[in-house]
């Protein structure tokens, strides 16, 4: 079966076994409420089979506020699985979908479930559940079963996949060559890693060895391993040969098998996650409570009303529950009540939640890929803290789509969100997910002058459908934000919406001015890199609340930034990825990452991005190319002028000139450069520890050139490329014009020396101050490296070159789908993180306290939930006066204001020992000259035109000597005491 790469990005985490199995499978959802819905990512992902949705309740204006598939023309008029159906289906043309809409209850003949290889149910009563379930687990082979419920605040997930369920990848991380030092000739046998670098295995662990020089026995071979931080045992090895240099091994991943027990010997006993270890009780005393919960509803055939007598028949019904547990946990008797009078509403992000973490369970059953929940996750996310008391919750429904969430919050706060300005940056996966949570939760409604203003300044592309939900096939290569913005007004027309196509950059800052700032309640970011988020973190300066998320993989985060609060983006990284030596990308690769990073850092960014960029900024400097002509000719030196020169004098000026370009490149790239390596270090070359090539380095072998791929491949999207920078118009059909001749020829375009390209750049100035013109004759187009476009030849050219790169190095190529992953850092996001982000806008909306906030790590292939409180923010004393990150002094200013006039505004009894601007140094005493700086002010600034203030860092001196400087609040220096431009 064909899997079309286009669509299934997440092919390159999961793989094509998974990816087959998926394809084959049918699966079996009960429940079209707003939990049953969220479960949609069984659809995008690929389930092909079948996939039966099932639910024979009818539509009701409820169900508006929390099932995002239903619209008012559907209300009391049909059923649900009739409303849902047709729209699931428009999710994934490839994937067949059907629906049921007959009773299943406790007489239903179970005999027609055989069919499917996972049942999952929402909406279902205890009885119901543990009745499918014993079906399931009593099936050969088992059918997969998952059985989960949100009532109120509370939510649980159970899964039961058979007694002996086989995982292929229980981590999904990517084995690493893990680089050998030595190997000891003993019982049992030393392995030690290079530079005693960690290892990561685990006692068991199979590894295969590679390359070994010596002990040549071992290549190939398998070996179970013992450990020691930096080394491991491999068990007898005193009858191979000794070892001498070289090699690594290789994690082999082997199956892992999980046992699981059915829900009716789990109710007592239960085997559960815990998301919150500050609260480690919190998963069996929500057990109790929504046990105690179904017993209720056994007993009066409905759920608790609002009401105190309800309230304390839960409780008693839990206290009883709990008397049977193995393991008990105090009755939480505030959850308990907390849950009797919000379990007939529904809370859409933790609805949201819990069904990304659900059907992430569903694609494990199916696919064997990832370990799967064992066997319980029960939750509350913190959400009782969005409670409002009981006398504040409505006696009655309003007959509207938000009763649900009424329900849950009361009206009061509901109405809070539907005031709030919020601004979202990003419309990708996330933000797609997060839009959804606006419309159900009301948030930015026009009624109550609210907004969600959004921007993106991306297009819709074929893989983005399989993620981002409200794209279809007729949107790709429309706007994300506006596109996205139609589809949530679809949901719910009441919203407010304005959708920008703008990056949130330095270059927009006259759109997002500290004015645009100051009409916002919160931030949300949708980002898929760190960059764009530390530049967002300008909520700092504007007092601001920031929610952000994002997702790597399998994994996920939510982080919660509140002003005077919390510590902000900025205040932490996180641990940086580990940097690969620049002399390791140049000269001395030795795995496939290496290749694959040069190919497209070194080579794509470097040529088709930075020296473009560096190109065009030249331009802008200089506007004029008779000044720069002059200053040239009188021999003046100007800053970039070098490049800009090469540039000019190896401009090629129609296609066979950029083929021409390619050719020299590949002969440069993959050919001189290893000539010139094993010239300088010759393969019998050796150091006074051994030879110079001996692992990890590897020596280069040359390449010659010839028309097969990837040869012929690395040519023509290297030609591509260079055309389109250089603004050459070209064909498809140009493309495959590559003969024998014209890739051979490498001298179409010479090599020139240093004067012969002053005297080329010369004269093509001449030619551009003749006719009077800079663009397009001066102007290049840099490129972005876009992953998502299969044809704009970037991927291409980064899988081309790196395995080119790779077979001079003797490493294994990696194929496009590998290099796509590497290169392109695939991110496939999940409803999950949206849901506990709307969960966070909630509690910012009530304005609850620092202790109610959670930030949340999560990684679903393990799978592991952690819940920890935001950092809280630190506070600095100096000289008597405490302050933060979020404070801000003001600093105005007048035309004569002096650097020194500045210090002693901001002098407090402490001497300032450091001014800065940016990464500009204004003042620092030590360093020469800077005393002259006192006298100056405007001379030292240069904001840009439509800036009345600039924002200065001030450093103070410490009180002990010997320790560091004291770090002072940002300092807002406005130009003139109105704050008027200067």
């Amino acid at each position: 079966m064909e899997i079309d790469d286009s669509l299934y990005r997440q092919r390159y985490v999961l793989g094509d076994v998974a990816m087959h199995q998926m394809a084959q499978s049918s699966v079996f959802l009960s429940g079209m409420g707003g939990l049953g819905v969220e479960i949609k990512n069984i659809v995008l992902a690929g389930v092909k089979q079948a996939v039966t949705l099932h639910d024979s309740k009818q539509c009701e204006t409820w169900d508006l506020g929390s099932n995002f598939f239903i619209r008012k023309d559907d209300v009391s008029c049909q059923r649900k699985v009739e409303a849902v159906c047709p729209r699931v289906a428009e999710l994934n043309p490839y994937v067949h979908v059907d629906m049921l809409s007959s009773s299943l209850d406790d007489n239903t003949d179970l005999s027609f479930l055989k069919k499917y290889q996972c049942i999952v149910l929402t909406e279902a009563r205890l009885n119901l559940q543990r009745r499918i379930n014993d079906f399931c687990h009593s099936q050969s082979p088992p059918i997969k079963f998952i059985g989960c419920d949100t009532y109120g605040i509370c939510a649980r997930v159970f899964c039961d996949f058979g007694e002996e369920f086989e995982v292929s990848d229980p981590t999904g991380e990517e084995p690493k060559d893990i680089f050998i030092q030595s190997i000891t000739q003993d019982n049992p046998g030393v392995v030690t890693c290079m530079d005693n670098h960690p290892h990561g295995l685990e006692t068991g662990q199979c590894v295969v060895f590679r390359e070994v020089n010596g002990m040549d026995e071992l290549n190939g071979t398998l070996r179970k391993i013992s450990l020691s931080p930096h080394s491991f045992t491999i068990g007898d090895t005193t009858q191979l040969c000794p070892y001498a240099h070289g090699g690594f091994v290789v994690l082999v991943k082997t199956p892992k098998t999980f046992k699981f027990e059915t829900m009716e010997k789990q109710l007592c006993d239960p085997q559960v996650v815990i998301p919150d270890l500050s609260k480690p009780e919190a998963p069996m005393q929500i057990h109790a409570v929504m046990l105690a919960l179904d017993s209720f509803q056994q007993q009066h055939s409905r759920l608790p009303d609002i009401c105190l007598q309800d309230a304390e028949t839960l409780l008693k019904l839990t206290e009883e529950v709990n008397s049977t547990m193995r393991n008990k946990a105090p009755v939480n008797s505030e959850l308990v009540r907390c849950l009797a009078r919000t379990a007939k509403g529904v809370l859409p992000p933790l609805a949201a939640a819990v069904g990304g973490l659900a059907s992430q369970e569903a694609l494990k059953a199916i696919t064997g890929k990832f370990a799967p929940l064992q066997q319980w996750l029960q939750f509350y996310i913190d959400a009782v803290e969005v409670v409002r008391p009981l006398q504040s919750l409505p006696d009655e429904d309003f007959g509207d789509r938000y009763d649900g969430l009424r329900a849950c919050i009361g009206e009061t706060l509901s109405l809070e969100l539907q005031k709030l300005r919020v601004f979202m940056v990003g419309c990708g996966a996330i933000g797609c997910e997060m839009l959804k949570n606006f419309a159900l939760l009301g948030v930015g409604l026009a009624k109550g002058s609210g907004e969600v203003c959004i921007t993106d300044p991306d297009l819709i592309e074929k893989s983005n459908l399989n993620r981002q939900f409200l794209f279809r096939p007729h949107h790709i290569q429309k706007p994300k934000s506006t596109t996205a913005a139609e589809a949530t007004l679809d949901i719910n027309p009441d919203l407010q919406i304005d959708a920008h196509l703008n990056k949130v950059c330095p270059a927009t800052e006259g759109i997002y001015s500290d004015s645009f700032y100051s009409s916002l309640n919160v931030v949300v970011t949708a980002l898929d890199n760190v960059e764009a988020r530390r530049y967002v973190d300008r909520c700092l300066s504007n007092q601001k609340a920031l929610l952000d998320s994002g997702t790597m993989g399998t994994k996920g985060h939510t982080e919660i930034i509140l002003p005077n609060l919390t510590e902000s983006y900025n205040s932490h990284r996180d641990p940086p990825e580990e940097e690969i030596p620049f002399c390791t990308l140049k000269s001395f690769p030795s795995v496939i990452e290496h290749t694959i990073q040069w190919a497209r850092d070194k080579q794509f960014e470097n040529a088709f991005t930075h020296k473009p960029s560096l190109y065009n900024s030249f331009w802008q400097n200089h506007s004029s190319a008779e000044v720069v002509l002059q200053r040239m000719r009188a021999g003046e030196s100007l800053e970039g002028s070098f490049q800009v020169m090469k540039q000019l004098s190896r401009r090629p000026r129609y296609w066979e000139q950029c083929i021409a370009i390619a050719r020299l490149k590949f002969e440069k790239y993959f050919k001189t450069k290893a000539l010139q390596l094993l010239h300088s270090f010759p393969l019998d070359t050796r150091l006074k520890d051994g030879l110079f090539w001996q692992s990890p380095k590897r020596p280069p072998s040359p390449i010659e050139f010839d028309l097969q791929d990837p040869h012929l491949t690395f040519i023509v999207s290297t030609a591509r490329l260079y055309a389109e920078i250089y603004n050459i118009s070209y064909t498809k059909k140009s493309q495959s014009i590559v003969t024998d001749e014209t890739a051979k020829k490498s001298d179409q375009i010479k090599l020139t020396t240093s004067s012969e390209e002053e005297r080329e750049a010369i004269e093509q100035l001449e030619k551009a101050t003749a006719t009077n013109c800079i663009t397009p004759t001066l102007q290049m187009s840099p490129l972005q490296f876009e992953k998502d476009d299969d044809s704009n030849g970037h991927l291409d050219f980064v899988t081309s070159a790196s395995a080119l790169r790779a077979r001079m190095y003797s490493i294994e190529p990696a194929d496009r789908f590998k290099t796509k992953r590497i290169a392109g850092k695939i991110i496939p996001a999940t409803a999950a993180v949206a849901g506990l982000v709307a969960l966070e806008l909630i509690k910012v909306a009530g304005g609850y306290g620092f202790e109610s906030f959670k930030n949340c790590f999560f990684n679903l292939a393990i799978p592991v939930v952690v819940l920890t409180e935001p950092a809280p923010v630190k506070k600095t004393l100096i000289d008597n006066i405490y302050f933060s990150i979020w404070d801000c002094w003001t600093v105005y200013g007048h035309p004569d204001f002096t650097l020194s006039d500045f210090m002693n505004a901001v002098r407090y009894g402490i001497e300032p020992t450091m001014v800065v601007y940016g990464v500009k140094m204004l003042y620092v005493p030590v360093m020469p000259g800077h005393s002259k700086r006192l006298k100056l002010m405007q001379k030292l600034i240069k904001p840009s035109a439509d800036r009345r203030y600039v924002d200065l860092t001030v450093s103070f001196a410490p009180e002990a000597e010997g320790d560091e400087d004291l770090p002072g609040p940002p300092v807002r220096y406005y130009f003139s005491s109105g704050g008027e431009m200067p």
